[in-house]
């Protein structure tokens, strides 16, 4: 069982507009309305892929039944600790203008009380060397800077393997644990370490110094210029992007993780595991949302 951790979870209100016009009246062209959050993405994309997942995390208010809700008749288990107070989030995505062109208003979301957050970490107390974990996504208001890091040593010891897709210190305080999989971006990467935009090989040195820190396996998603993993046999492997019509990249991060979780557990391969992140994060870049399996599959070929 592959188990997702969304401390922030979403409502992700998609809209599309000829030209977003401020101070003015704008009609949409186009609705969407997803269940989001990164860990969120990642149950739903392992879900799609025939891996057995649960969402965990936070949820209030009529805005949290809505995504328990949605969830649960799409499939997904869910097991989420219910708030008393406040309301899930809602995040507004707006596609404007030119081809692939996004603003997103991203909500604060509740806070988080210390008695719901043991609640949480009570569920993971279940985990063995059969399961997986991923962490993922921002905190919400109330949750320590080292939730991450406090949840990782919490677990310590079950065996389950642990993913980490997060930012700055967040990312970097769990390192002292080893966690199998990290995802950073390149942006990300570089911010980690006082740089800028990376290219490749820098993206590969810098990759490497997380390992040195602790990470077993360290991918690297770079937009455009593709991906790279470095594994915790020494390989550094570098995949391209295929050709296809972006329409948004909204959750093509998570894609990546949920599509290396399922080569991996499938395979025990990390080429394999890499290539079918990659077709996963390539196929939500060219979907209206997450991609489906079968579009998934349908790009793995473009990465032999």
């Amino acid at each position: 069982m592959v188990y997702t951790v969304t401390l922030n979870p979403a409502l992700d209100y998609e809209v599309c507009v000829d030209g977003l016009r401020a101070g003015e009246l704008n009609r949409t062209k186009r609705e969407n309305l997803h269940f989001g959050g990164k860990g969120v993405n990642v149950s739903t994309v392992l879900h799609r892929l025939g891996v057995e997942t649960a969402a965990l995390g936070f949820v209030a208010g009529f805005t949290g039944k809505a995504l328990e809700d949605g969830l649960s008749a799409a499939g997904i288990r869910t097991d989420f600790v219910h708030l008393e107070e406040g309301l899930t989030r809602v995040n507004v995505k707006i596609r404007s203008g030119g081809e692939g062109e996004e603003t997103e208003i991203n909500s604060q979301g509740p806070s988080i009380p210390p008695a719901a957050l043991e609640a949480l970490l009570q569920k993971l107390d279940r985990l063995g060397p059969e399961d997986a974990l991923v962490l993922a996504g921002s905190l919400p208001a109330g949750l320590p800077r080292d939730t991450y890091r406090n949840i990782l040593a919490r677990v310590e010891g079950q065996g389950a393997l642990t993913v980490v897709d997060a930012a700055k210190d967040l990312l970097r305080g769990t390192l002292p644990y080893r966690p199998f999989l990290i995802k950073p971006n390149s942006a990300e990467l570089g911010e980690l370490f006082g740089r800028g935009a990376l290219t490749g090989e820098e993206a590969a040195v810098y990759a490497g110094r997380l390992q040195q820190q602790g990470a077993r396996n360290v991918l690297v998603s770079m937009a455009g210029d593709g991906s790279l993993l470095l594994d915790e046999t020494g390989a550094c492997r570098y995949l391209g992007v295929p050709g296809g019509t972006v329409r948004h990249s909204v959750g093509a991060g998570d894609s990546m993780v949920a599509g290396f979780l399922a080569g991996w557990l499938s395979t025990r391969d990390y080429a394999a595991a890499h290539r079918m992140g990659a077709a996963a994060g390539s196929a939500t870049v060219f979907s209206d949302g997450l991609a489906s399996a079968d579009e998934i599959r349908a790009l793995l070929p473009s990465f032999s």
